[in-house]
Order: structure tokens, then sequence, then C-alpha cells
């Protein structure tokens, strides 16, 4: 059987079983739209190619599937590429699908000025993708997204780009059937006795659970190897929510808070799971390298990069750590206590030195429903919650720590309640939201779940804080703030404002989250960084 180009395409991404695509028309990409009409996939047209790169981030993070972006070719599809960085510095598994000119109008080595033309499309995503394909003949379409995606979705996840030449989607191509799914690596079964001994032999054992480990879905065997070992579990940026708030031993905040590096700095063997030990989780590599290191990990040099493990398991997280069995120890319940403590004289802390953030984080855990996705960004307010805020469960919290991109939390709020999970709580600042505003019209437009706090300090509160810290002149940071409430209900969204985190935001916010309907919530207010950001980690 015959089918265009496009439906081949879009019949592959059926297959593939994407429910969802975000994307933006342009005259390149237009029979793309045509043929997602005739399929069961959902389209949300954005406003920005980078919403489009950032709401399919969204929606990978929210439920551990692929998502796909569509753009057009040239500036359409560079406009991705500060969200395709995000993605790939994450491991957040995204599929960018870009038009490319004519092949009919292509001559290698010369741009001669046709429409968007670009010299090599697919050069332009190399530093920030895992990999890329352009669409070499028409009949090869489908097989070449079945590739893309499965490069995409195999460990360790991240972006793809694949081009496809326009004149491609209306020609007729046989229909290709999909190729067989890949098989996770299996890990050497001598080097689990190897880590079983050192784990049982361990005085103070020790658990940092990274991205790695909450993809492969490894949060119960985790947290049943840290019962039966006695050991803290330290989850990073990317792991937040890994184990239930009231698992044992799950350490309640950062390591870049003082109790919880003590954590690190007597451990005498870590077992670090799916992480690469990266600078912003490490202070820069300022923490010491542990006497043992034992290390899981689908790639062995992506595992000994930052600290040499003296043992490397590889393969997927959630298959190794529950093939460890390592004696049972003693002392849990001291282990409990001690986090217990930790947690309370964290927020004691907060209480004191930043009572307008203690607030906004007592809130958040108030009122928030249950199955509520919070997104991030790069923004005083994000940092909080990034760090601080109690993630309830996996992939209910979306932070872009991974490449640190300003103006990622709105419109990747977008792609996570269009996930269906829960409703998305976006939390901005007014630099950051300022990037995206424009999607103000999709969230209007397909109603979708998002509830936006908008903090609006009058300018870049982070940089703010680092001029002042050094004692420089403020340049660059300060601006009149525009009439955000009266922005958004120009779109048609339901919108308020509040000064600072009292009663008024707890009210307002239990109010919107409630809602059946997209809102957004200014807060006019001011916050200091806490100790999850650089100028204030605790070792100098």
């Amino acid at each position: 059987m015959a089918v265009s180009g496009a439906r081949e395409l879009v019949d592959a991404l059926e297959a593939l079983g994407t429910e969802i695509v975000f994307g933006l028309p342009g005259v390149h990409n237009l029979p793309l739209w045509e043929a997602l009409g005739e399929t069961r996939i959902k389209l949300v047209g954005v406003r920005h190619e980078q919403t489009a790169g950032y709401a399919a981030d969204g929606y990978a993070r929210a439920t551990g599937k692929l998502g796909v972006a569509l753009v057009t070719t040239g500036p359409g599809a560079a406009n991705t590429l500060g969200a395709v960085g995000e993605a790939m510095a994450s491991a957040a598994p995204v599929l960018v699908i870009a038009t490319d000119i004519p092949s009919t109008l292509r001559r290698p080595g010369v741009v001669r000025g046709v429409l968007h033309e670009t010299s090599d499309q697919q050069a332009m995503f190399a530093p920030v993708t895992k990999g890329g394909f352009t669409v070499r003949a028409p009949d090869q379409i489908g097989t070449t997204v079945h590739r893309a995606a499965r490069l995409a979705q195999l460990p360790q996840s991240g972006p793809v780009y694949l081009g496809v030449p326009t004149d491609y989607l209306r020609e007729q191509v046989p229909h290709r059937r999909p190729p067989a799914p890949h098989r996770k690596p299996d890990v050497d079964v001598p080097d689990l006795a190897r880590a079983e001994a050192m784990l049982s032999d361990a005085d103070h054992p020790l658990i940092w659970a990274g991205g790695g480990a909450l993809r492969s879905g490894a949060g119960e065997a985790i947290g049943a190897l840290a019962e039966k070992l006695a050991a803290p579990v330290i989850t990073t940026f990317a792991a937040r929510g890994l184990l239930p708030l009231d698992h044992p031993c799950l350490a309640p905040n950062p390591v870049h808070t003082p109790e919880v590096g003590e954590l690190w700095d007597e451990a005498d063997v870590v077992l670090a799971i799916g992480t690469d030990f990266d600078g912003l989780m490490t202070q820069n590599w300022r923490m010491p390298r542990p006497p043992r290191l034992i290390a899981v990990n689908v790639d062995a040099d992506d595992a000994a990069k930052n600290y040499r493990p003296d043992l490397t398991l590889v393969g997927d997280a959630r298959s190794i750590v529950e093939r460890l069995l390592p004696k049972q120890r003693d002392g849990l319940d001291d282990v409990t206590l001690r986090l217990a403590g930790i947690g309370r004289r964290v927020r004691q802390r907060i209480r004191d030195e930043e009572p307008q953030a203690y607030d906004f984080l007592s809130t958040l855990d108030e009122v928030l429903p249950t199955d509520a996705v919070l997104v991030s960004d790069m923004c005083v307010a994000g940092y909080w919650v990034g760090g601080f805020h109690r993630v309830r469960a996996p992939r209910k919290l979306a932070y872009p720590m991974g490449w640190g991109t300003l103006g990622y939390g709105f419109p990747a709020s977008l792609g996570a309640a269009a996930a269906g999970t829960g409703r998305a709580i976006c939390i901005t600042g007014d630099g950051g939201f300022l990037y995206g505003c424009g999607d103000l019209a999709t969230l209007a437009q397909e109603q979708l779940p998002v509830t936006v706090v908008l903090v609006d300090d009058g300018g870049y509160g982070m940089l703010r804080y680092d001029q002042d810290r050094e004692g420089l002149p403020r340049r660059g940071v300060d601006w009149d703030s525009p009439d955000f409430v009266g922005l958004a209900r120009s779109f048609g969204v339901h919108a308020d404002r509040v000064s600072g985190f009292g009663r008024a935001f707890r009210r307002l916010l239990g109010e919107f989250v409630e809602s059946d309907e997209p809102n957004v919530l200014v807060v006019k207010a001011k916050l200091k960084p806490p100790l999850n950001t650089s100028p204030r980690w605790y070792r100098t």
C-alpha cells in the first residue's frame, strides 16, 4: 500500500505510541498537519518554536514517554535549539522533526538562497542532541522515524533531530512495518557479587540516586535496598520524588545543605545510581571523592567522567538494584531519626533566615493537589522549589537544572499539563515568563489545566543578588514590570495578584489549583536565593 510521505511519517509516530505532538506550522511542513488530522494523535499548535521544544520536554518528563516537536525549516528549526539543549542536559527523550528545503533545490556545498535554506541544518543540532538523521529518500521516512525515536529513548535518553526535505512529504511511498524493540543490556553477575560484598562491609553506606534511577523506575528497588543497608538516600535534582516522602531512608534536602552534606562526608561506601556527579550537584567537584565508590550506569564512561568508581555495574538501574542482595544491617531506626532531625533543622533555618520562602513552601505543601506536576523555571522561587519542595512521587517535578535554561517553566508546563497526569503548577519569575508569554494564547485556546505562579520581583532577582553580594552597582537587573494580570486577561486567561506569600496567597492559590481552567497568580515579592544555588554553597 502506498501513502504520502507525510502520512508515512505520522503513521510511524502513531505506531510508536505517540499521543500528542507540539508544533508550529510553516510553508514547508503543512502536509504533516494535514496528515495528523487523519490520526488519533492530538496536535497542540504553539506560538513559538521554542515552546514546541520545551512543551515536548515537559511532556516527556511528566510521562517518561517520547516528546515530539514539529517545526518548519531554517529559522523555525533554529528556534528550538535552547529547548533542545536543556533536554540534552537533562536526558529528556525529545524528537524534533523539522522540514528542510526541497531536495530538488539543494546543491551540495552551495547556499543558493532558497527560502529558509541552511547550509547544513542537521549540523546546527549536533552539539545539543544525542544524534541526528536527515531522510535521504522518500521511501526511508518511516524507518528513519523509528531509528530516531529509538535513539531518543535508549538509555541514556535525550533529544534527537530528524530532518525531512519538504518535497518528500508529498511523494507516494510504500508503507513499512516498524522494527523490533531494542533490548536493555545485562549486567555482569560477578560484579554484582563484588558490589554486594563492598556494601555489606561498609560502616556508613550511602546511596546517591540520579535522574537515571528515576527514568528506569528504580525507586521501589532503591527504597528496599536502602532499608536493608540502613543507608541514607540522597537524590539529585533530576531524581526528586524517587522515594515516598515517608520513606525512612530519604534525605529530605539537597546535598548542598550542611547537614545533608555531612552524610556524604561520613560515607565510606557510596552507591551511585544513574548519575554522572555533575558540577551543580557536587559544588563543582569540591566534594571529596568517597573512599569507595560503586557506580550503576548504562554508560561506563559517563559513570567515570567526574569521580572514578572502584566498581562500575553497567546496565539498567532498576534491574541491577533488584539483583543486589547485600547482608541485612542494623541501625535503620538510627538513620531514620537522624534524617528526620536534619529535615527539622533545615526547615527551622529556612523559617529563621527567609520566612517568605518558608511560607511559600508551606503553602505549596498544603494546597497542591496530590497529582499536581510542579514545573519550575530558573528563578529564585524555582530554586526554592527545586531544592526544598516536598515532591510526593516520581515525575511530579520538572526542573531545568540540566542546562539552566531561563524561560523553561511556562512552555514546559503546557506539555506537562497536556500529558493528562495532573494539573501543572508553573513556578516562574517575571524575567523567565516574558520569554514565552505569547503562548498564553496556546494556554487559552487549548484550555490546559495550568496554574502559573508568577513571582514578580521587578527584574532578574538572582543576578541582582549576585551583583549586590559582590558589591557591584546594579546594571541590567531591574526594570518596570508590565501589568501581568492585564496581560493574561487580554488572552482570556483568568488572573489575579497578591503581595507576598501570606494568607491571601494561600487562599487564592488554593482556589486556582482547584479550578478546571487555566489561570495566572502574580505575586509581588522578593526572595533571597537558597543554599542550593552556587553563591550559597556551604563549602568555601
